[in-house]
């Protein structure tokens, strides 16, 4: 039996949204900090484009999944300037509409990612009880 990649890309974006969810909490506790740069992470297409995630080809009519190897490190880069907000004159860029957006981003993924994981582990015990 293959194993399950979707408790790993799961696990994956879990790691993802974790450190999103801490860049963007520094950058609220620096919201007054002088000359203070927002940050952010990568998307995580970025990390998936990266990640190693093998696929079986059963039918000749099904595509061939690249077999590409890679760690998909999270990256943290300097986010982009809000239009709202800019630079502000202490020199900080940190908008603080912006990252409470994101927080809110950030649980509503994490809130869905759970749930799938669960609802997936729930039809797995359920053909394993048959």
């Amino acid at each position: 039996m293959q194993p399950i990649q979707l408790f790993d890309l799961a696990s994956r974006q879990a790691e993802w949204l974790s450190v999103r969810q801490e860049v963007v909490a520094g950058n609220i506790a620096n919201a007054n900090t002088p000359k203070f740069r927002a940050k952010d992470v990568t998307p995580f297409q970025s990390v998936l484009e990266s990640q190693t995630i093998g696929m079986a080809k059963t039918n000749p009519a099904h595509f061939s999944g690249s077999e590409f190897s890679g760690t998909g490190n999270i990256g943290v880069e300097e986010a982009p300037l809000a239009q709202e907000i800019g630079v502000q004159e202490s020199g900080n860029t940190v908008g603080l509409e912006q990252e409470l957006t994101k927080t809110g981003e950030i649980q509503r993924q994490y809130s869905l990612n759970t749930a799938l994981v669960s609802s997936f582990h729930r039809m797995m015990l359920m053909t394993v009880k048959t």
